[in-house]
């Protein structure tokens, strides 16, 4: 039986698109380009797409025969060597999906991508560029005259902007589901195992299972959560038809990632956003929720943490924490045809019994547990009644949707009016914020693979003592969910969701032992490298909804903000004001078109002849739905059982039909996750290493004079960071150039240098991974004059560069501390003899030393050294003989472990 599980990664990560009159051939293979599979693409049919998968895993030499006999099949007459009849149309790295409008269908391809995360040596990735190919050939293309209009409003939604993918992680789904998943038990796996195999279509699918004792891995694919896919209507057509390896699903909002380093230990801070692509828009377009409890501008906001010196999810620390924001869950909107800055907000329907706040935190209830919590930052008190409808409304509706729920399950409701805060000079807005973010934090609790390490049992803290959430062996669960809202749920949101977050950085920090308390203060080089991160995150949500970048951000909270900002604020709102009366309508027609919310139709209007969409977004008032639910019990039973937990985490029947389980040799490359992310077989720089460009504490905001304290928990004075308080970017460019100049190394990639497809006629594909982090600026060169200054930076004074002057002599007092130092290890050294010779006594004046207490596994006091096992020790001799010649004979396992290498990569 396996022994373990871990994710199964896509064998189809490489494609080439091949064209002939009659079909289109689709390759795509593995990265080490030793496992292949094919498509074919039926060109005659005008607009019908058909597919054909014929499910074989081919190797680099039959792909290569079976093209050249296509391509001999298809010349025009035989035995001609001029004319080709297989052309290579494009390189690519993933299929986006299928879609057809008035004519025939089209083929959306990847064909740059850049790296910007890795999560457990899982690559993530980010859509530079995309292809749009039409499938049918021209002998056969029936043309419509509003066809280029509607590929027009399609190619509106830019995939190069801010959508993304993984090959082998999930990124619809938490990194607390992913690893639980993986931590189920191995029973449950194995039957599930046996189902899929009785049950599944793929005659090919346990090809290659072997079923030696102990040397099985159980590979694990979960079904994405589709509220966060954004090209599941474009996969839907062939979802059924094709190998699951050719489904690539996308998720659309934010992804950064810095590294925190903590005295040269290495801290990865990932930010990871998902927009809900149900009930999508642009912002005064979409307000409220529809009738299936979907809400406008929702985004669930994920941070990550994991210790980058060990990179197996099994044997690393990994932590995360996860919360909302989403526009209030009522029918509301506002009137833009007004023309003014703020339209009134008008409810649309009168909801009594809370049926669509009750749909939306039912599903919540579903995905997150529970309590729920609401920050709700609207206006309290205005001259003229605006912003408080929305409260009024939403204080009732949870009060009424709370009476029905059992006391420890209620919805928590937290009213905070930060625009009134803000205008007080009496009271700091940060400092509220962090009390309600406490409060938060301590309920929900924070995910963690890993039990309370030794040094919380031993210097306990009462803060920590309090913490909520659900504690199981291997480590916590974050049950619970913070849920923010103001009207638009943009910039008050995102300063409170930091707040929240720098709250939960700290503890996440305490649990995996990197600090003492579990607070982190302002001002420091890892609470400035979270806020630039939560900034761009900010910016690029406020950007894809709003039409602008935010307004407010964290440092006009603090007040802190120059007096260039304020210009700088009135920009991006008449940005946003333009943005909203002039291209919004364009970009809701575009997302509408892209998610499949409206499907073009002959004889039907068009979708620039619609007065309005709220008829594609609420399906009641099209047909009617069933049954309502009941007034009183408006949960799901199966969910509200299982509370605090998640019921998607739950292991259940229902679940456990949402995996797909395979049984793996555990050096087989679908699982073999080292082997993904490290590349052996390719030739790599140490200049192009992702981890070596992406923003780091040290280089970015650490100040250059490391004799002050070098710690990233330190509070830094404005002169002294790498880095100004006031997020300019040009400290950094000369942060990078001094560190280039100092390695006389060659410059680093630019921007533009990212991975894309060659076009070469071989049948391999190389990429150039551009693994520049989102926040980097390239190099540029200096003159004479910043060269000089890089040089009297190298030569600075030891006082300043160790923080003490070495040739100084030392004081009477350190000299006293310093002779009571070499006592004591004298005394430690007697205490050693006298412990092999009971019968010998100490001497006088000498302090027997006896230890007060035995660690027993790592904390910070301690590390004890690593066993090593028989079977290591064997390797490590074996490596002395060998470098002395003598080589030992291969066993049984290394041979057929190097003949199937062989045979998958040559034969």
């Amino acid at each position: 039986m396996p022994t373990a599980a871990a994710p199964i990664i896509s064998s189809v990560q490489k494609l080439v698109l091949y064209e002939t009159r009659a079909r289109y051939f689709l390759v795509g293979s593995n990265n080490a380009e030793t496992k292949y599979r094919v498509l074919k693409i039926d060109r005659t049919e005008p607009k019908d797409l058909v597919i054909i998968d014929d499910r074989h895993v081919y190797t680099q030499q039959e792909v290569r025969e079976l093209l050249g006999r296509l391509d001999l099949g298809n010349r025009t007459k035989m035995g001609q060597k001029g004319s080709s009849g297989l052309f290579r149309a494009v390189s690519a790295f993933g299929v986006v999906g299928f879609v057809r409008f008035l004519e025939g269908y089209y083929i959306v391809l990847i064909t740059k991508r850049r790296k910007m995360a890795d999560i457990g040596g899982h690559a993530i990735y980010k859509i530079e560029d995309t292809n749009m190919i039409y499938i049918p050939n021209d002998s056969v293309r029936v043309t419509h005259p509003d066809e280029a209009r509607y590929l027009r409003i399609f190619q509106n939604v830019d995939l190069s902007s801010n959508f993304y993918f993984s090959y082998s992680y999930d990124l619809s789904h938490s990194l607390q589901y992913n690893l639980t998943v993986l931590r189920m038990p191995l029973e449950m796996l194995k039957s599930e195992t046996t189902q899929n195999r009785q049950e599944s279509f793929d005659i090919f699918e346990d090809e290659g299972l072997i079923t030696q004792g102990g040397s099985g891995v159980f590979g694990i694919c979960s079904e994405p959560y589709m509220k966060y896919v954004w090209n599941g209507e474009l996969l839907d057509i062939i979802k059924n038809a094709v190998h699951r390896d050719w489904l690539l699903y996308i998720i659309h909002g934010f992804c950064g990632q810095s590294k925190l380093l903590i005295y040269g230990r290495p801290v990865y801070v990932t930010l990871i956003a998902r927009r809900s692509s149900k009930f999508a828009g642009t912002r005064f377009l979409k307000r409220g929720a529809n009738c299936e409890g979907d809400v406008a501008n929702e985004v669930e906001t994920e941070q990550i943490l994991c210790d980058a010196s060990v990179m197996s999810f099994t044997a690393g620390s990994y932590s995360s924490y996860v919360q909302v924001r989403g526009s209030v869950p009522l029918y509301w909107s506002q009137d833009i045809s007004t023309m003014m800055p703020k339209p009134p907000i008008t409810l649309d329907q009168a909801d009594p019994f809370a049926h669509v706040a009750a749909l939306h935190f039912d599903q919540m209830f579903q995905r997150f547990g529970s309590p729920i919590i609401i920050l709700n930052l609207v206006k309290e008190r205005e001259k003229r009644k605006h912003e408080r409808i929305l409260s009024e409304e939403l204080v009732a509706a949870v009060t009424y949707l709370n009476q029905f729920l059992p006391p420890e399950h209620t919805i928590v409701y937290i009213p905070w009016d930060m625009a009134k805060y803000t205008k007080s000079k009496l009271c700091n807005v940060l400092d509220r914020l962090n009390v309600i973010a406490e409060s938060v934090v301590k309920k929900t609790g924070f995910f963690v693979n890993r039990p309370d390490s030794y040094c919380s049992i031993l210097r306990p803290d009462e803060k920590w003592n309090e913490l909520g959430g659900c504690v199981i062996p291997t480590g916590r669960l974050q049950t619970g969910i913070l849920r923010t809202n103001c009207v638009d749920c943009l910039d008050r949101t995102n300063t409170a969701q930091f707040m929240v977050g720098k709250c939960a950085l700290a503890y996440q920090l305490y649990s995996l032992g990197l600090i003492d308390k579990p607070n982190l203060q302002f001002d420091t080089d890892a609470v400035r490298l979270f806020e630039e991160l939560y900034e761009d995150h900010g910016d690029t949500l406020s950007l894809q909804y709003g039409g602008s970048q935010l307004v407010h951000r964290v440092k006009t909270y603090r007040k802190i903000a120059p007096w260039t900002q304020h210009s700088k604020d009135i920009m991006q709102t008449l940005s946003r004001y333009y943005s909203n009366a002039f291209s919004d309508a364009d970009r809701q027609d575009s997302i509408n078109l892209f998610l499949g919310v409206f499907h073009p139709t002959e004889g039907k209007p068009h979708l620039w002849e619609l007065p309005t969409d709220f008829y594609l977004h609420h399906k009641n008032t099209m047909r009617l739905l069933p049954t309502r639910r009941s007034y009183t019990y408006w949960w799901t039973p199966e969910v509200i059982k299982h509370l605090p937990l998640p019921y998607d985490e739950v292991i259940c029947a229902a679940n456990l039909k949402k995996l797909i389980v395979k049984t793996f040799h555990k050096y087989e490359e679908e699982i073999d996750i080292h082997n993904e992310f490290f590349r052996p077989y390719e030739l790599s720089s140490f200049d192009d290493t992702f981890c070596l460009a992406m923003t780091s504490s040290a280089r970015d905001f650490m100040p250059k004079t490391v004799g002050i304290d070098p710690s990233p928990f330190t509070v830094r004075k404005p002169d002294e960071t790498g880095k100004s308080v006031l997020g300019n970017k040009s400290n950094r460019e000369e942060a990078v150039l001094q560190r280039k100049t100092a390695a006389s190394a060659p410059p680093p990639p630019s921007e533009e240098a990212m991975s894309s497809s060659s076009e070469d006629d071989s049948g391999t594909d190389r990429e150039e991974e551009g693994s520049v982090s989102q926040r980097s600026t390239p190099v540029k060169m200096t003159d004479s004059g910043d060269s000089a200054k890089v040089t009297e930076n190298v030569a600075q004074p030891m006082k300043e560069l160790y923080g003490i002057n070495l040739s100084d002599g030392l004081s009477e007092e350190d000299f006293s501390i310093y002779s009571r130092f070499v006592q004591l290890g004298q005394s430690q050294h007697k205490q050693d003899k006298n412990s092999q010779q009971p019968c010998s006594r100490c001497s006088d004046g000498v302090i027997k030393l006896t230890p007060i207490s035995a660690f027993s596994q790592d904390n910070i006091y301690e590390v004890q050294p690593p066993r090593v096992d028989r079977k290591s020790t064997d390797i490590f001799q074996a490596h002395i003989q060998a470098s002395q010649g003598i080589m030992q004979p291969l066993g049984k396992e290394d041979a057929s472990m190097y003949r199937e290498y062989i045979r998958n990569r040559y034969l």
